[in-house]
């Protein structure tokens, strides 16, 4: 039996499709191997989000070609997109495929297993118009299943590969996604992520259909989803029409991750953002208003070329009277071929750091002060692991709705399960909590007595 391991780095949609192309391999009789173990076949997916994202791929790739020198090494995703001849390089690398025709590795394996000619299958995305279907059942994480919906981006940030790597803004089928869905739900997940390049832009490049009516008719057709989570979306594509949906919903969650990546209007300007803090606070009103509690997570890119210490300040400023719940902060760092990396007045390093600093000590501060409404109340949480810091403290980790992280008495019987828990103490990053009772799942008991 041939073996093959696998290698992902990056982001949520590199995950999903990792456990795409592992469908493949599935299918064709492969058994999956530990990516530190011995195997016929690696498979390394890649990310060229940062330069670090480059040179992280090229070890990972290296550390493959060590394990076995006699083993297909295959590479994929964007890193391998942007920059093929440098993958192609790589002495041992022997398949590069990018970021489409990825149901093509296995013909490729063989081609390369007759000829023994290095392979180069990477086509130019720019080109590509139509969204590549990938199947993924059900996924190596039993807890919460990955749905990708859409492909690319049109925006160009200044500080941005992506692009370049992914192509421009193509949707998935609804009918697909619909059927996806509800075959992640009959596999037994109660959550479902949508996730993307460009999460929010679905439908941008379709005629009659918006992101807003794919969660609508995934509200109303996926049977026995419980909760839908929106991996991330951009503060222009929260429509009117979406928080309406939002609004209405008793599946979508209280959680909406919204990329700021700067307060500073003159900042956003640089970025070439499509929106003013202006705009993303009065969308963070609206959704306030339909969604009560409701978190909001967000992106910040400190030390952006040109950044004062006044531009630093209108962003501190904006989360802190904006109440966001948990920040991602990033000092920015240069991609080579972008706009931004050529720009003259770089931020000194030392001062990108120190503004990180001040900027994590404030999101931990607003973190601890969302979870403290949320004390006493009972809340719902999916546990997903033991707690990995007291293993035998037969506590367990899970996220509520609203993304707080929580740790509880559960057992391994709970994982994946809807289990009602109250909150006892609320904290950051962890809350406690004590188990009320599992959410029985009303149909499969109907299912029961029936039968």
């Amino acid at each position: 039996m041939s073996t093959v391991a696998f290698h992902t780095l990056g982001c949520k949609v590199n995950h999903y499709e990792t456990e795409a192309i592992w469908q493949l391999f599935k299918q064709a009789g492969y058994e999956r191997k530990d990516f530190e173990t011995h195997a016929d076949v690696y498979v390394i997916n890649t990310c060229t989000v940062t330069n670090t994202g480059d040179k992280k791929s090229r070890q990972v790739i290296r550390r493959a070609i060590r394990q076995n020198p006699d083993a297909v090494i295959c590479v994929t995703g964007c890193y391998a997109q942007t920059s093929p001849a440098e993958v192609m390089a790589i002495p041992g690398v022997d398949i590069v495929i990018g970021t489409q025709d990825r149901a093509k590795i296995l013909e490729y394996i063989e081609q390369f297993k007759q000829e023994r000619q290095p392979i180069n299958g990477v086509r130019n995305i720019m080109k590509t118009r139509v969204y590549e279907e990938m199947d993924v059942p059900a996924f190596t994480d039993r807890t919460r299943a990955s749905l990708k919906i859409q492909e690319g981006c049109n925006n160009f940030c200044t500080f941005c590969i992506i692009p370049w790597a992914r192509g421009l803004m193509r949707s998935r089928d609804p009918k697909e996604v619909i059927r996806q869905a509800q075959q992640l739900v009959d596999a037994g997940y109660k959550e479902i992520v949508l996730t993307g390049i460009h999460t929010g832009g679905y439908g941008e490049d379709m005629k009659d259909y918006n992101f807003a009516a794919l969660l609508r008719d995934m509200d109303e057709q996926v049977v026995g989803l419980k909760r839908l989570r929106i991996s991330s979306i951009e503060a222009s594509q929260i429509t009117d029409e979406v928080i309406e949906v939002l609004k209405r919903s008793d599946k979508i969650v209280r959680h909406l991750h919204i990329p700021l990546q700067s307060g500073s209007n003159s900042v956003l300007k640089r970025m070439r953002r499509k929106y003013t803090t202006q705009f993303f606070a009065e969308r963070l009103v609206q959704l306030r208003e339909a969604l009560p509690g409701l978190a909001v997570t967000s992106d910040i890119i400190v030390g952006f070329p040109g950044e004062t210490e006044e531009e630093f300040m209108e962003t501190y400023e904006f989360i802190r009277d904006h109440q966001f719940s948990e920040l991602h902060v990033f000092p920015y760092s240069k991609r080579t071929g972008t706009p931004a990396a050529r720009m003259l007045d770089q931020v000194d390093e030392e001062v990108k750091n120190e503004r990180v600093h001040r900027l994590i000590a404030l999101s931990d501060q607003l973190a601890k002060e969302y979870a403290s409404q949320f004390e006493g109340q009972v809340l719902e949480v999916i546990p997903e692991e033991p707690y990995k810091e007291e293993p035998d403290s037969g506590l367990y980790v899970g996220y509520t709705d609203n993304y707080l992280k929580v740790k509880f008495p559960a057992t391994e019987e709970m994982v994946g399960q809807l289990v009602k828990v109250k909150i006892t103490k609320a904290g950051y990053p962890y809350n406690e909590g004590e188990f009320v009772r599992v959410v029985s799942d009303q149909v499969k008991e109907k299912m029961k007595l029936s039968s």
